[in-house]
């Protein structure tokens, strides 16, 4: 994989733009094989990504510790590999940028960062000690955010704007179906929890692969950056607010959306053994009903957000409704007594959830500072997903722990705010209708 110190080529040219003397009232589309690889390479590296998160990590803690220490263990695990995505992602989109390998400057950190991930989801499935997981998780959230920093740079590389929302929608709601197909693993290999680790990794592999062979990559042009030094490495991860405030304002709405998020994904494990007694011999399959319902409603709200914001040239008014609709969620959840007001909370949160994935990220695209290093500013709004990922597990315990303990109504009504506030937020970009 060679990484020199020279300037990336630019933007990729879409592969369908239209040529010079092509009517600007009929513009092209992006092939549908790039489409279906950018989709399906979502899909891979979340299921391999996710499928832990929202599952057999929690199950695996539960193996190795005993029962009252597996809330504290499980955060342990979680905080350590968000804090490494948090870090991986703009480090190697940064890296992607100045990436001079025949191969191209994607493909190299599809394959390589997925390989990687791959391995650690490996060390997880055969590990005996939360420090053996805490490794194998650290080393595969790496990996898995080096492959996710490539897909992502490829929607403003390749991607049209007409055409952004519905792309977007499509590749985002992936997230969502990640976890149906993830549950269903966990589900379908609850006897034999390494392969549940092992299978979604392995279908990773494949998707970026797909991807790689699909999609156009040419590599960074030699000449144009400064060497990568110590100042490089801490501009991977920053972009000027007071230059680029309509970025900094999408990636503090996007902050505080993911925050209430990452409530969701991190303890319906726990919220379902704890507060609606589920036995823990059927949260596998519990899990599995409650996310085919909130997907659908994702899919829904991608399909339905997508068509309606490129149909009307406006980002904005889609983003604020969506990440209203997942506040509401989120209280509905904090009330929730049975798993049925559960499964109509998760369809709520889903449906909200599906509009903010397709629109936020064609809005995103449209606030980056510069093209030519769309990577490594698209890995630094990606600090805005995985830190909540980190953040939640740390102040969980303490909201957990009001009035005696057990308390997932605070929990979740502190992710309804998040994401209430995150809508305000969004309204103040600019530049963006």
């Amino acid at each position: 994989m060679a990484v020199t110190h020279d300037a990336p080529l630019g933007a990729e040219k879409p592969e369908s733009s239209a040529p010079s003397h092509a009517s600007e009232n009929a513009p092209e589309n992006a092939p549908a094989k790039l489409v279906f690889g950018l989709a399906f390479a979502q899909l891979g590296v979340y299921l391999a990504v996710l499928t832990p998160v929202i599952v057999t990590l929690a199950l695996r803690v539960a193996q190795i510790v005993p029962e009252a220490e597996k809330g504290a263990a499980l955060g342990k695990v979680l905080s350590i590999g968000a804090v490494l995505a948090m870090i991986g992602n703009p480090l190697f989109g940064a890296l992607s940028d100045r990436t001079t390998s025949r191969f191209g400057r994607r493909r190299p950190w599809l394959i390589g960062g997925m390989v990687v991930g791959f391995g650690g989801l490996l060390v997880v499935a055969t590990g005996t000690s939360v420090l053996t997981l805490t490794l194998g998780w650290s080393l595969a959230q790496l990996g898995c955010n080096a492959a996710l920093a490539a897909v992502t740079s490829c929607i403003p590389d390749l991607i049209p704007d007409h055409q952004r929302a519905r792309v977007s929608g499509v590749v985002g709601m992936m997230i969502s179906v990640s976890m149906v197909i993830g549950s269903f693993l966990a589900h379908a290999f609850s006897s034999s929890l390494a392969l549940a680790f092992v299978v979604p990794g392995l279908i990773g592999v494949i998707a970026v692969c797909y991807l790689a062979a699909v999609m156009k990559d040419r590599p960074a042009r030699a000449g144009a950056f400064a060497p990568y030094g110590v100042k490089e490495f801490f501009g991977s991860f920053w972009v000027n607010p007071v230059k680029h405030p309509d970025f900094a304002w999408n990636f503090a709405s996007r902050f505080l959306v993911f925050t209430g998020a990452a409530c969701v994904t991190s303890y319906q494990v726990y919220f379902l053994t704890d507060r609606i007694g589920i036995a823990a011999d059927d949260v596998a399959s519990k899990m599995f009903t409650g996310t085919l319902l909130m997907v659908a409603a994702v899919i829904a709200g991608s399909l339905l957000g997508g068509q309606l914001s490129d149909r009307s040239g406006r980002r904005k008014p889609f983003v604020l409704g969506a990440a209203a609709v997942m506040a509401l969620g989120l209280f509905l959840i904090a009330m929730a007594q049975s798993f049925t007001v559960f499964l109509l909370a998760l369809v709520v949160f889903g449906f909200g959830e599906g509009l903010y994935l397709a629109v936020d990220l064609a809005l995103a695209a449209a606030v980056l500072p510069d093209p030519e290093t769309s990577a490594k500013d698209m890995g630094v709004l990606n600090i805005a997903n995985a830190f909540p990922q980190s953040l939640v597990p740390m102040v969980a315990p303490f909201l957990l722990a009001l009035g005696g303990g057990g308390n997932y109504g605070a929990l979740f009504l502190f992710g309804g705010i998040a994401a209430a506030l995150g809508a305000v937020l969004v309204q103040l970009i600019r530049s963006v209708k």
